[in-house]
Formats: C-alpha cells, sequence, structure tokens
C-alpha cells in the first residue's frame, strides 16, 4: 500500500471519528430561543449577575413555552428578593438621613434605592399575573441556593450613624443587601423563613420541590411587603399599594389557615385599616 493512500485512510477515519463525536453531543439551543435564555440564565447566576438572570427570565417568560414553568416561580423569588434588598437599603440609609448634618447624600441614595425597588415590585406583581402556569400540588424551584448571608449588612450599622461610606463601600453595601434580600425570599419559598441553614439543605441538590400552598403563601408574604414601598411616608402611592395588596389577598385565596396565613392576613387587614385613616 503506498504512503499516499495510507494517509488518505487515516484521514478519512479521523474525519468519521470526529463527526460521530459531534454526533454524539448534546444540540445546543438555538440563539432566541426559549432554551437558550433559560441556559443564559442558569449561566449568569451561578456568577451571581442576578439583573442578568432576570433579563433571561424575562426573555423566557415573553413567550408561552415549555420553559415557562420553571421560569416563573425563578423569577418571583429572585425579583422580589432583589426588591427587598433595595428596600432594606432605603430604609437605611433613611435613617442615617435623619441622624446625619449633610443628609442631602443619603436622601439620594434613598430615593434611588426606591426607585429600583418600585420597578422591581411592579413586574413581581405582573409576573404573579402569570401564576396559573404552575399546576399541580408542587411547586419546583429549578435553581440553586444563592449567594449570600441572611445576616444584616455590616456597612448599614455605620450609615444608620448618620456616618458617609466610600464609593467602594456603597458599592459593597447594596451587593450585600440585595444578595441577603433574595436569600430571605428564597427561605420563604422554601416553607422555611429565616432559616437559611434549613433551606440550603433542602437544596442541596441544585434544586428544590415545595408545595404548592406553600409557595402561594411566600408569594402572598413578598406582595404584601412590597406594597409598602408605597405607603405615605415612603413614595406615597395609595394605588399601586392597593393593587399589590389585592393580588397578595388574591395569593391567599383557599390555603390553609396556618398560623403564618392568619398573622399575614391580620397585617394586610392593619395595613387597609391605616391606609383608610390617612386618606
Amino acid at each position: 500500500m503506498s504512503i499516499t493512500r495510507s494517509l488518505l485512510i487515516l484521514v478519512s477515519i479521523s474525519v468519521i471519528q470526529i463527526l460521530i463525536s459531534c454526533s454524539s453531543q448534546p444540540s445546543q439551543p438555538a440563539m432566541g430561543s426559549p432554551g437558550y435564555y433559560w441556559q443564559g440564565a442558569r449561566e449568569v447566576y451561578k456568577a451571581g449577575d442576578y439583573a442578568k438572570t432576570l433579563q433571561n427570565l424575562d426573555n423566557v417568560l415573553a413567550t408561552d413555552n415549555e420553559y415557562v414553568a420553571r421560569a416563573l416561580p425563578w423569577a418571583l423569588v429572585l425579583r422580589s428578593g432583589v426588591a427587598e434588598g433595595y428596600m432594606d437599603a432605603a430604609a437605611n440609609y433613611e435613617l442615617g438621613a435623619r441622624n446625619s448634618r449633610e443628609p442631602a447624600a443619603f436622601r439620594r441614595l434613598v430615593s434611588a434605592d426606591r426607585d429600583s425597588a418600585s420597578q422591581l415590585a411592579l413586574q413581581f406583581a405582573e409576573d404573579f399575573g402569570k401564576i396559573d402556569k404552575l399546576k399541580g400540588d408542587t411547586v419546583a424551584l429549578e435553581f440553586s441556593y444563592p449567594k449570600g448571608s441572611a445576616a444584616p449588612v455590616s456597612q448599614f450599622t455605620k450609615v444608620a450613624t448618620g456616618m458617609a461610606l466610600s464609593a467602594a463601600e456603597t458599592e459593597a453595601a447594596q451587593q450585600h443587601s440585595i444578595e441577603r434580600g433574595v436569600v430571605l425570599a428564597t427561605c420563604r419559598a422554601a416553607g422555611a423563613a429565616d432559616d437559611p441553614a434549613k433551606t440550603e439543605d433542602l437544596f442541596k441538590s441544585g434544586a428544590a420541590s415545595v408545595p404548592h400552598a406553600t409557595f402561594m403563601a411566600a408569594i402572598a408574604d413578598n406582595l404584601f411587603r412590597l406594597s409598602q414601598l408605597y405607603v405615605r411616608d415612603k413614595l406615597d402611592e395609595p394605588q399601586k399599594m392597593e393593587a399589590l395588596i389585592q393580588r397578595a389577598q388574591t395569593a391567599l385565596s383557599g390555603l390553609p389557615e396556618t398560623k403564618e396565613i392568619k398573622d399575614l392576613k391580620s397585617d394586610i387587614e392593619a395595613a387597609i385599616k391605616k391606609a383608610k385613616t390617612e386618606k
């Protein structure tokens, strides 16, 4: 056999092996498809980029597709958690403004954080409109336990006394506050409010499954929490507050009357009465 012929045979065998190898690899979702955005959300979430995660999940939720029931619970938990982080930051900067001799810088941060929280809260309420996509007795939380800690943000100890933070400290405080909000929202969604250790254990496989009623109770709680962004001494937008409270009541409809749910209903009734007296 000639050397040339031997080389041709070897090249042919190599090409065939490459083709077989390529054909055995799982095909990647087409760019712009729901699967593409779902995969993108999982990748950026691992890096701790919650803004890009939500962008990808929003693209999944923009159409009716097979990923919606998987993306919706994740989007609801993540968006409410990020909003809670902004709200907590705003509350601390507001306290700092009261204790500072130069409150203007604190007030700018209060305004910026509440505006960010409001955008997220309104989108959260809109996402809630798709809740009927979640069928069955359980809800799948197809995301890993989030980064961060449920512990109070250390930088806010200085803020509350009226001490200004450096730019780097301000950025770190905001990031930690957002991460904390997401951890707390995840705990509620898993039915283990304020118990990060238990929640992390539930997510040890990289995902979790919770009773539908447990998830709905958490969503109702989140809706009520976010509604308080619009009370008179904050953004003072009673119509938006009422809209979120109505959705919270819808989420609670038909759920078992546990102590937690009774307490939440009592808090909602108290908030409604207070709003009426302030009109």
